[in-house]
């Protein structure tokens, strides 16, 4: 009997990924273990292996399709003595093309109050109740509408309109009845075809998020003074999981300034040290980074009880200073995560920060290696920012922001100096760490940032 092969779960909270590519094609035999395929989610591509003997009987889901659900048949593995005829006998069905957005007259009508959760496959764009006149293609009439403004548009129509980010409701039909067809969506991709975009519908009586009114929008697309990017994956999951964080973890922030001349001159002190090679590259370089992720892993484990995260009905208190760091990459962020970072020296520290930053640029990071832990680490000081308040990445309890060192005037026994100074910016979820418990930390981690030497003690 065929063997069905299905998309896997990379992940515990994985629901859909993009099917990047086939490393087989139908007909190929294959072995278990053999890498038949690449699987891309919003935070990495991973390989995935054959586990099973035979040979690719048909491949149900085409090379670069998006939003394919966890567990949908993508191939079928024949085995031995198996042709082709054994697929339909074994019932083996595709997987499902992602269904297209609500037309006009289906569409929710969404308010300010409207979430998106994380696991929605797709967003419904707010509509607007009077629709500005269409601009016909030339030869073509307006999109055929039924009782109620149901656009009339073949299903693949809509699937490609969808995935270019177009409403298929603003393009000219010219199949039977104004029906829009796939030559339409693609005479609209082109510029050819009247098309408006589907973020520039807004609710009635409601101003779009650009400040700017619904037609004022329309016309700036039209007339190409903006490029309209359709999401990906990534960007999709990290606006919906920040926006739940805010709008469901009760944040308050803790602001101190942490005073870094000695943390400085130790930086430059060990730095110096590092051996060279040859071509007089030295072994390591560490940042300033490097020791406030040290400082901060060391806090937790001083003080325990800030090392937690809401779970509902409980808070866990973490044994470990498992500590995300915030990771800027194209079209996202990532935030993997140093495992016992308390534990590990500051060059340890610098070696595994750089290692996964690089690989999550790539998208190579497997799911353990960013997922866990009770707290984050966001420095935006190399881009010369002063101090900044970060969100919450669930579920973690609690996210230390950095700013730039700088140098600034202090007063200290009635005379005026100049020291090196770094504001830091606590934010924490009340649910489970208190503003006492939240100032203590801050507190041990501004005595451990100015005086390095005690990470040590």
């Amino acid at each position: 009997m065929p063997i069905e092969i299905t998309m896997p779960a990379l992940s515990p909270t994985m629901e859909e990924g993009k099917l990047a590519k086939w490393h087989v094609k139908e007909g190929d035999s294959v072995s278990s273990g053999d890498v038949i395929a690449e699987i891309e989610t919003d935070k990495a591509t991973m390989e995935v292996e054959a586990v099973d003997e035979g040979k690719i009987g048909k491949i149900m889901v085409a090379e670069g399709t998006d939003n394919v659900k966890v567990n949908a048949v993508i191939a079928v593995l024949l085995q031995e003595g198996e042709d082709a005829s054994a697929i339909g006998a074994g019932g083996s069905k595709p997987a499902e093309a992602p269904k297209a957005e609500a037309t006009k007259a289906d569409a929710p009508k969404a308010d300010a109050g409207t979430v998106m959760r994380a696991d929605a496959a797709t967003q419904t764009a707010p509509t607007a109740k009077a629709d500005p006149a269409p601009v016909a293609n030339s030869g073509s009439s307006a999109p055929a509408k039924a009782e109620g403004g149901k656009v009339f548009a073949s299903p693949l129509a809509r699937r490609l309109a969808k995935e270019a980010g177009i409403d298929v409701s603003a393009i000219a039909g010219s199949g039977p009845k104004g029906r829009v067809v796939k030559s339409d969506v693609e005479a609209a991709k082109s510029g050819k075809g009247a098309t408006k975009p589907a973020a520039a519908t807004a609710s009635a009586g409601a101003a779009p998020a650009t400040g700017m009114s619904k037609n004022q929008v329309i016309a700036l697309y039209e007339e190409g003074s903006y490029e309209l990017v359709p999401n990906d994956g990534m960007r999709k999951v990290v606006a919906a999981r920040l926006t739940e964080s805010k709008q469901t973890v009760p944040h308050f922030y803790l602001t101190l300034d942490c005073k870094i001349d000695a943390l400085l001159a130790a930086r430059e002190q060990i730095n110096a040290s590092a051996p060279k090679s040859k071509e007089g590259k030295p072994a390591f370089k560490l940042s300033v980074n490097d020791f406030v992720m040290k400082a901060w892993a060391v806090a937790l484990q001083r003080v325990p009880a800030a090392n937690a995260t809401w779970a509902g009905d409980s808070i866990l208190y973490h044994k470990r200073s498992d500590v995300a760091v915030a990771v800027s990459v194209p079209g996202g962020l990532f935030t993997p995560v140093v495992k016992s970072c308390d534990t590990k020296t500051l060059r340890e520290i610098s070696e595994e920060v750089k290692d996964l930053a690089g690989r999550a640029r790539n998208k190579k990071l497997a799911p353990h290696e960013y997922q866990g832990g009770a707290s984050s680490v966001s420095n935006l000081g190399m881009f010369g920012i002063k101090e900044f308040a970060a969100v919450i990445n669930p579920p973690h309890g609690t996210i230390l922001a950095v700013g730039v060192g700088e140098e600034r005037v202090y007063p200290e026994n009635g005379q005026i100096k100049i020291g090196q100074f770094m504001t830091v910016t606590l934010s924490c979820d009340h649910r489970a760490v208190d503003g006492a418990l939240g100032a203590e930390v801050l507190g041990v981690f501004k005595g451990l940032i100015e005086n390095p030497v005690m990470m040590l003690a």
